[in-house]
């Protein structure tokens, strides 16, 4: 019997598809980093007219240089402000085909004895009003223009209670909730509402437990030490946001994908 281990698989490479997002205006926001910048290079990429939202100026700065040549308007704003919204609304023209609502942040891992009233609220307001206030708004062009696909980002927090504190997972429970309630609501309209739920990801967003309570640290230290898939690149989640976005995923419609190496099969 042969002793040789098995080769490594072969890295992975993004393989972008030419013209799939051609005439189509997709709305990404958190564009300027991480998963949020890999996605709208990518719609930009494969033809779409991309509307980046962030809060960077810098980084949404970097975005367009980086992609010469490429349909992006860039969009400064905060999705949780309405008037902020409305230049995103603006910027589509009156219409949209896609919304990827990316742009989200992480909480400081308090359980619910120990987390603040502000720490609950700035998590909430970012991960789950902006994401309906910016939906809210779009909406009614898809509704109008027969058509639409959204994509929202949930987390495996969203789908356990392992995975960070009270705030953001239950910001990232509420927007599964979102998103089979938009599924169900608007499928019949020729709006599909997915979502995606990332693992650990190599992003800007970082989390650290090594300030909380001993509660915290003893629950969730032995989780850092298990085996569980390695980080993934955020082109990697890009990949999963823009096949949902795009018209491939024509059958799919109140999908939460983990997208998270089998992370959730452990």
């Amino acid at each position: 019997m042969s002793t040789t281990p098995p080769a490594a698989p072969a890295p992975w490479q993004e393989v972008v598809t030419p013209g799939r997002f051609s005439g189509q205006t997709v709305v990404v926001t958190g564009a300027g980093s991480g998963i949020g910048r890999a996605t709208a290079l990518r719609i930009a990429a494969e033809g779409g007219r991309l509307i980046a939202s962030d809060l960077s100026v810098p980084r949404l700065d970097a975005l367009v240089d980086e992609a010469p040549g490429l349909d992006i308007v860039p969009i400064i704003g905060d999705i949780t402000i309405e008037e902020d919204v409305a230049k995103i609304v603006a910027a589509a023209g009156g219409h949209v085909d896609g919304l990827a609502n990316i742009a989200g942040i992480a909480d400081d891992f308090s359980p619910i004895h120990e987390v603040s009233d502000e720490m609950w609220e700035r998590v909430f307001r970012v991960n789950v009003l902006g994401t309906l206030r910016l939906s809210r708004a779009l909406v009614p062009l898809m509704l109008a223009g027969g058509s639409g696909s959204i994509v929202n980002i949930s987390s495996e927090a969203g789908l356990r209670g392992s995975v960070a504190g009270i705030a953001y997972t239950a910001s990232k429970h509420a927007v599964v909730g979102m998103t089979r309630h938009s599924a169900f609501m608007y499928g019949p309209s020729g709006i599909r509402t997915n979502a995606v739920a990332p693992g650990s990801v190599s992003t800007n967003i970082e989390t650290d437990f090594g300030a909380s309570s001993d509660l915290v640290r003893s629950r969730m230290e032995p989780l850092r030490a298990a085996i569980r898939p390695p980080r993934a690149q955020a082109a990697e989640l890009a990949a999963a946001i823009t096949f949902l976005l795009s018209r491939d995923s024509v059958n799919l419609n109140g999908v939460i994908l983990p997208s998270d190496g089998g992370w959730s099969a452990i």
